[in-house]
């Protein structure tokens, strides 16, 4: 993040703008809506910059920039045509731990204007850094259209309540979860339907009848196998609103951005020998935050409830009383099967698809291999890469015929995703060549053969 968003109270405050143009004009406009007192010096002024200027009461310097005119600014604006001007200015703001801001020169600014949506008091801006400021107008204008102006009228309601609900919830978790009530609910409704005496009284109907919420909840939600586009609306929905978030080692740090920023963020990922938390201190740090009247966003990769240890955690919450809601997420075999351009089914080559834990146990993987070995079936096995050899030895001496078409996807839909194919017989010979790691998924079955035809997701892949 290059530049750091900040909102600036500027009522009654000097800002200095250098130039009497159409650019200064802008600038000079939305200070003064702003509440800026404005000092303009110029050599020239167009007619409509002095009328606005006198209609603000502000400050008119006829003459060329001198350094005294930095005495008393806030914020400075240059806005002219010269280029080395321009520079100066800049250099003697900045000297001064003055922001400036010189229009079209971002390498000259300590601050930027953005793109602005007005919905006053709710102000949202849009900025590129500067460099790509046509960019940033086209999207303040597609959130133009989403957010209506009556979104104004709603945050200047909530104003005139704020003391009361903080009074009533000394608490901050509490008063957050008041208020998304009151903004998602019946009261934010009938404000966007214009019927603000309405909105008000549902609003004073609400805080009269409201008790502190001892109890928090847990979301227990499928983040997908890496790539953010592929998260429900209703995921996104409960990240931003998690007070506390759990994360696994499968969660992409692109989806953990996501979260709602301030919330509170814990690592209890797990691979093979090495367990951040155990399982059933995650059970119970669950609940205890839950008590703790904590919203608790269980974020899990891939789907929580396929090889994810999904069910024990909300066993655990069921036993405790504790509320949840369960959000299934893309697991990694349809997502990754689907990045790789390789069908799970065909009507020519699979009928039936079934997903397998690769996990060993003592060195040993007690598996049903006479089924596994039939053929027309594809094979998905997840965290299968360190008992590779075995399982392809196994399935090759129950029958599956060793030139069986194969597949490993590492960090499947990802930008970083590679994908090698070969055969039942040299997927651990794959492994070696390549040095393939975990995240890898194991694909077996005559779909694979289909990869070659229909991939269409190559990125920074590689392959075999």
């Amino acid at each position: 993040m290059e530049y750091l968003p900040l909102f600036h109270k500027l009522q009654g405050r000097t800002v200095l703008v250098v130039g009497g143009g159409e650019v200064a004009l802008r600038k000079a406009r939305l200070l003064a809506d702003a509440g800026a007192t404005l000092r303009v010096v110029t050599l020239t002024i167009r007619d409509d910059m002095r009328q606005m200027l006198e209609s603000v009461h502000g400050e008119l310097r006829l003459r060329g920039y001198q350094a005294d005119d930095l005495e008393g600014v806030v914020l400075v604006i240059a806005a002219t045509d010269d280029e080395p001007l321009n520079q100066q200015i800049s250099e003697q703001a900045q000297a001064r731990g003055v922001p400036v801001n010189v229009v079209d020169a971002p390498k000259l600014c300590s601050v930027i204007f953005p793109a602005i949506v007005d919905r006053s008091p709710l102000i949202v801006a849009v900025s590129s850094g500067g460099d790509a400021p046509v960019l940033a107008r086209l999207m303040r204008a597609k959130i133009e259209t989403w957010i209506p102006a009556t979104y104004g009228h709603l945050a200047g309601l909530a104003k005139q309540f704020r003391a009361q609900v903080k009074s009533l919830f000394p608490n901050v978790q509490q008063r957050r979860v008041f208020w998304e009530d009151v903004f998602q609910g019946q009261v934010a409704e009938s404000v966007f339907a214009g019927k603000l005496d309405e909105g008000k009284r549902l609003l004073a109907e609400k805080i009269a009848g409201a008790a502190p919420r001892m109890l928090g909840e847990v979301y227990l939600v499928g983040a997908g196998p890496g790539d953010p586009d592929l998260l429900t609306f209703r995921a996104l929905r409960l990240m931003q609103q998690a007070d506390v978030v759990l994360y696994d080692r499968l969660v992409a740090p692109a989806i953990i951005e996501l979260c709602r920023r301030d919330a509170e963020r814990i690592y209890v990922g797990k691979q093979r020998a090495d367990h951040a938390v155990p399982q059933d201190q995650i059970n119970q740090r669950l609940v205890a935050l839950a008590k703790e009247g904590k919203r608790v966003l269980r974020l899990k990769g891939g789907d929580p409830f396929i090889f994810g240890r999904g069910g024990e955690e909300i066993e655990e919450l069921a036993a405790h009383g504790i509320p949840f809601q369960v959000v299934p997420g893309i697991t990694a075999a349809s997502g990754c099967a689907a990045y790789a351009g390789i069908p799970l089914t065909h009507r020519d080559y699979a009928q039936s698809v079934r997903f397998v834990t690769g996990h060993l146990k003592n060195g040993s993987c007690d598996l049903p291999w006479r089924e596994l070995s039939a053929p027309s079936q594809t094979l998905v096995f997840y965290m299968g890469l360190v008992g590779l050899p075995v399982i392809c030895q196994e399935l090759i001496a129950h029958g599956r015929a060793a030139s069986t078409p194969a597949a490993l996807i590492q960090q499947g839909t990802t930008q970083t995703q590679r994908v090698f194919t070969g055969t039942l017989a040299d997927l651990p010979a794959l492994v070696a060549e390549h040095e393939v790691h975990a995240p890898t998924l194991v694909i077996i079955g005559e779909v694979v053969q289909l990869r070659e035809k229909l991939a269409w997701f190559e990125g920074a892949q590689a392959e075999v």
